[in-house]
């Protein structure tokens, strides 16, 4: 995917349509740190008023890259890549990563299964890193890591679930 790219135009009434969105900011932020009413923030020190304007753009910028976190997150939920991501942002795959580490969530891997006491377990690595079961007990009864239960390690998740097995054999 390509960089979009604005016009001058659209770049003018982007930067004109930020200033006035970021004016009242300013005067608060100055209002603040110089006890003068809001009304009053141009009638400052010229580098009192241009600090300020500084300090909320700082703001701003803070709620930019929140607002690309959720943006970048949202598209990685409707499955986008982080591959994808770079190219919109101008950076590569790994800077992707990097820049939204949880923007694209990765499929639960199965580390394989378990077969003891007659039933069957499959163990399955969570996209939080934890690890969980299934099982199915010689019994014919179905179950599970308890909900919102992730082990530490494959090896813990397959204890659980060969108790579960024995108990269901």
């Amino acid at each position: 995917m390509m960089m979009p790219e604005i016009t001058p135009e659209e770049q003018a009434a982007l930067s004109k349509a930020l200033c006035e969105a970021l004016d009242p900011l300013a005067a608060a932020i100055r209002a603040r740190r110089s006890g003068l009413a809001q009304d009053r923030m141009w009638d400052a020190d010229p580098a009192e008023v241009a600090l300020s304007v500084l300090a909320a753009w700082k703001v701003v910028d803070g709620a930019v890259k929140r607002l690309t976190a959720t943006a970048a997150g949202t598209a990685g939920s409707y499955g986008a890549s982080y591959e994808q991501l770079g190219a919109v942002w101008g950076i590569t795959r790994q800077g992707a990563r990097k820049k939204w580490p949880d923007a694209v969530q990765r499929p639960a891997q199965e580390a394989g299964t378990l077969e003891l006491f007659g039933g069957k377990a499959r163990l399955v690595q969570a996209p939080g890193g934890g690890w969980g079961w299934t099982a199915t007990g010689a019994d014919g009864v179905v179950g599970a890591a308890d909900d919102g239960v992730h082990h530490v390690s494959a090896e813990v998740a397959a204890a659980h679930a060969g108790a579960f097995l024995r108990e269901h054999s």
